[in-house]
């Protein structure tokens, strides 16, 4: 197993469960007090240039107003989504397909269980924290950013791998 080491590791709870990565080289873990969302949303609106969105629950609102934002200041934005999706109250789907963001439904496991950003290719934001306001407010969820490039192509090499099994 080869480890990847990162340059900038960021760890956030709200609500109780912490889990870290420490970084093999430099830097530490930061633990962010002002909750997963807001982390989201910020690293979203730092983006250049890509945003690959794989999400098991997608209902907030504010994750997904900032994707359309980013979409709209000509940022390449793609979403694959969990089948319960399509049928899941309050979804982002039906909010991301009328923005006209490639949005790809993964219906060939059980559950798409994913809850991965990837920005810019060198970004990866991961963990248990499902883009909802119940995540937000009431679980005890975890959070990490981390900014490697070589920790991201794995996870850019996966998006792919599940958008090319998935339907529109």
């Amino acid at each position: 197993m080869q480890q990847i080491g990162f340059k900038v590791g960021r760890i956030l709870t709200k609500t109780g469960a912490i889990q870290a990565l420490r970084p093999r080289r430099g830097g530490r873990p930061e633990l962010l007090s002002d909750g997963g969302t807001k982390a989201i949303v910020r690293e979203i609106d730092r983006a250049r240039s890509e945003i690959l969105v794989q999400a098991y629950s997608f209902t907030s609102a504010p994750i997904a107003e900032a994707l359309l934002k980013a979409h709209r200041r000509g940022v390449k934005v793609a979403v694959i989504l969990d089948k319960s999706q399509k049928t899941q109250k309050y979804s982002s789907l039906t909010f991301l397909t009328n923005a006209r963001i490639p949005t790809y439904i993964d219906d060939k496991h059980a559950i798409a269980h994913s809850k991965i950003i990837v920005v810019d290719r060198e970004v990866v934001i991961t963990g248990s924290f499902n883009f909802t306001k119940a995540a937000e407010e009431k679980n005890a969820e975890n959070l990490l950013i981390i900014r490697s490039k070589e920790l991201a192509r794995p996870y850019l090499e996966n998006w792919r791998r599940h958008r090319d099994h998935s339907g529109a």
